[in-house]
């Protein structure tokens, strides 16, 4: 639906964790009322709404992803399955009852679990502040494949972290600069860059709010059947852990990540 200029200036001041949800909800009554285009009316009216009956917009969790599933050329792994999988996890633990059991008072956004998932590490979702963040990741070896020195991982590395020596050297890859994103390894026409490990990064514990935290990142990269079994494993601590509907993060704070057996299928 169109939206006119000042209903997106309008939209643009609710809070980034709610955005999507009220720009939503916005399209709906302004197509309710048969409206050609979104005004800055419809945006304050929903807004109120929203805002008087938070609770009930509560659903326990909120899956956040980045644009990586429309085309994005950066994503360092293609699954289409991976956000299917997660949300499945989240929809079988009944988060809103438990949510409704542990809250003294109405339900709010702020106590949803949060789960971000990042098709790369330009991490456009924001898994650094979310309670479970995931970035999809790939980090580069060298083959037996002979390089042709055409410069196009050097060129594909933003990091600066892949160059070329004199003579027939093979590339050298400065492994403190890489963050796994994999352009090194697609650029690559010879496959001397293959994937060293692919898989997924983890990240725990991470919010905004009057004590704000960067998740903390787990060590390694990990494989799609071993993040199923951490995002599991986290739900348990979770719904066992939480207290008066506490964040993650603090809950980590708490009892620290010991109840995490960790299998990465390679380092970063």
């Amino acid at each position: 639906m169109k939206w006119s200029p000042q209903a997106e200036e309008a939209i643009s001041r609710v809070p980034f964790f709610v955005r999507r949800r009220v720009r939503k909800r916005v399209e709906e009554e302004a197509s309710h009322l048969n409206a050609a285009e979104v005004t800055p009316a419809h945006v304050t009216a929903c807004q109120k709404r929203f805002l008087k009956n938070m609770a009930d917009e509560v659903k326990g969790y909120r899956l956040e992803t980045c644009f990586g599933g429309n085309g994005c050329p950066n994503r360092a792994l293609i699954d289409d399955e991976l956000v299917k999988r997660v949300d499945d996890l989240l929809a079988a633990r009944s988060l809103r009852e438990l949510l409704l059991s542990r809250v003294e008072g109405p339900l709010k956004m702020h106590h949803e679990l949060r789960v971000s998932i990042a098709d790369c590490p330009n991490a456009c979702s924001r898994p650094q502040i979310a309670d479970l963040g995931i970035i999809a990741a790939m980090r580069p070896r060298l083959s037996d494949e002979e390089c042709t020195r055409c410069d196009r991982c050097v060129d594909a590395c933003s990091e600066g972290a892949v160059a070329l020596g004199s003579g027939d050297d093979a590339p050298v890859i400065e492994m403190s600069r890489c963050v796994s994103c994999g352009m090194c390894v697609r650029a690559c026409p010879t496959g001397t860059l293959v994937p060293e490990a692919a898989g997924y990064r983890i990240m725990l514990g991470g919010k905004l709010g009057r004590h704000p935290q960067l998740a903390k990142e787990l060590e390694g990269i990990y494989s799609k059947s071993e993040l199923l079994r951490i995002v599991d494993a986290c739900l348990d601590h979770f719904t066992k852990e939480n207290r008066k509907g506490e964040r993650f993060g603090e809950i980590l704070n708490r009892t620290g990540m010991e109840f995490l057996p960790l299998h990465p299928v390679g380092k970063r």
